[in-house]
């Protein structure tokens, strides 16, 4: 099946996400169902009344962007999750001083896992403030990073 890149589809989507009050953190295409997801966020966290208020933005427009050039496909829309890793600068910048986990490839001090708040990023290395004190972590050294869960 032939589809338009993800990157295409986000570019054309972002204005109506814009509008809605959302932003789009990921676009997917599954190829063998087919369907794209793409996945939101929204100051405030995203329900599923936002979800579908961004679906009904988004349906009749891409029929018109005609992603898979008139195959059938689904479409979903979705949070990116609680547990999502980190994989952007808008990512970091998004969660900046907020509660995170680090899990390392290798140890550091000692340690292959972190938590503690994320207090800078500058693309090459986030820097955690933890228990112990501040920690700097080298992008290529974090395996992941994502914000910590908390079940009160």
């Amino acid at each position: 099946m032939q589809v338009k890149p993800t990157e295409e589809v986000v570019r054309f989507l972002e204005p109506i996400a814009k509008e809605v009050g959302v932003e789009i953190v990921e676009a997917r295409w599954n190829l063998r169902e087919p369907s794209l997801t793409v996945f939101i966020d929204a100051p405030g966290g995203v329900d599923l009344i936002l979800c579908e208020k961004f679906h009904r933005a988004i349906d009749g427009p891409l029929d018109e962007l005609d992603p898979t050039f008139g195959a059938p496909y689904t479409l979903n829309c979705s949070s990116p999750g609680l547990d999502r890793a980190f994989t952007t600068p808008r990512d970091y910048e998004r969660h900046m001083g907020e509660e995170v986990e680090v899990k390392l490839y290798a140890p550091v001090d000692g340690k292959k896992y972190y938590e503690g708040v994320l207090c800078a990023f500058d693309g090459q290395s986030a820097t955690v403030r933890t228990e112990e004190g501040e920690k700097c972590f080298s992008l290529p050294q974090i395996a992941k990073m994502n914000l910590a869960i908390k079940l009160d």
